[in-house]
């Protein structure tokens, strides 16, 4: 196991009634930013408890802020905030709101040009407090310090992370989850089983604790993922899968252990070039990426589809771990490669020249090299058998 330093200071409230406690926790400020998406919330009643439990306060509404956050939406809501004097922000949405809003408080008191803590990776030091209420569990961005930004100028979508965007708080009411369409709910599976999957899926590394940790998610996923699909009213399924979603990306799993990565990051640029889900472009990608660095992962393989997938020791390969796991996308009713999407091979030529310009070399070992991300995407571009 390798040495870590772990602090994660988010206070969740967990559970129905919950969002209660949210009039205590904001009670010493007084100009609130409310942030949130397309508008469900106004929909499905949580907008409602929201204004309600913020009763007496200053209230500043920002709507609109798109799946993959974009900057040029954003940076509209830091000169709001900054306009009325904001002194706390409340992010209630799924995770694009969450990143969007860390975007917002680390960019208000920030004194350069936004978009360069991001591109730029420009240490974020100090941000204005913000909290959250989860309507769409998936990115686990209500327990961590992480966020990822899209600009449409560009086609490009990077990641920043910092402790100075953690939230304060974080509401966790399954309720508040019911009224999601299926193909949210699926891509939020696959978004946290990917999340772990790349904290995981690596080599041994005398980390026990941790893959039990890792694969107790999984098969939680796994088993509660398909139910709450077709049962989206029932309130224990929701409330293990919202609380999977959350534990898969606050850093519990990722301490002491190497890992990847690469699969988001290549995933980061077909949402970017095509505008695909996130958890599309990680069911597409993580199948191919596997079968390609299988030689690399195998020992973890191994232990994954014994311990996850159950697999006997007469049907334990590599390869049969990799095929278990597609299956399992694919039944949640995700495409898993690129032609399935209208996207041809040559299309993502694109993102192995990025690669290069960018001289990034991925994964757990740095040995996804352009040239091994061209191939993965070429894995991706077979039909599946």
């Amino acid at each position: 196991m390798k040495n870590f330093e772990f602090y994660n200071p988010v206070k969740i409230f967990f559970g129905e009634g919950q969002i209660d406690r949210l009039s205590q926790e904001i009670s010493p400020f007084s100009s609130i930013l409310l942030t949130y998406g397309g508008g469900s919330i106004k929909r499905n009643g949580v907008y409602e408890k929201v204004i309600n439990a913020l009763a007496g306060k200053k209230v500043i509404e920002f709507g609109g802020i798109e799946p993959n956050p974009r900057y040029e939406t954003l940076i509209n809501a830091v000169e709001l905030a900054r306009q009325n004097k904001v002194d706390f922000v409340l992010a209630v949405g799924g995770g694009s709101v969450i990143d969007g809003t860390k975007f917002i408080v680390a960019s208000i008191p920030f004194e350069g040009e936004p978009w360069d803590i991001v591109a730029k990776g420009i240490k974020v030091e100090k941000a204005i407090p913000f909290g959250t209420v989860l309507t769409l569990p998936a990115t686990g961005s209500e327990m961590n310090s992480g966020a990822v930004i899209s600009r449409v100028a560009t086609n490009e979508k990077f990641s920043f992370g910092s402790p100075a965007v953690f939230p304060k708080f974080s509401v966790l009411d399954p309720t508040f989850t019911y009224s999601l369409p299926k193909h949210q709910v699926a891509n939020g599976v696959v978004d946290a089983f990917a999340h772990v999957l790349e904290q995981y899926l690596t080599y041994p590394s005398n980390s026990p604790i941790q893959d039990r940790f890792a694969e107790g998610i999984l098969q939680t996923l796994i088993e509660v993922g398909p139910k709450t699909l077709e049962n989206p009213f029932d309130y224990d399924l929701r409330a293990n899968f919202i609380w999977s979603c959350t534990m898969a990306l606050n850093g519990l799993i990722s301490t002491g252990v190497p890992t990847d990565w690469a699969t988001h990051m290549i995933g980061h640029e077909l949402t970017a070039l095509f505008g695909l889900d996130h958890g599309v472009t990680l069911a597409i990608v993580y199948p191919a990426l596997l079968t390609e660095m299988v030689d690399f992962k195998k020992d973890k393989l191994l232990q994954y589809g014994s311990r996850v997938w159950n697999l006997s020791a007469k049907d334990l390969t590599a390869e049969r771990a990799i095929d278990e796991t597609e299956k399992f996308f694919r039944n949640l009713g995700l495409k898993t490669r690129l032609p399935e999407h209208g996207i041809t091979f040559n299309n993502t030529k694109t993102i192995v020249e990025r690669f290069r310009a960018r001289g990034w070399i991925l994964g757990e070992n740095k040995n996804i090299t352009p040239d091994k991300v061209e191939k993965i995407l070429k894995r991706a571009s077979e039909p599946y058998k």
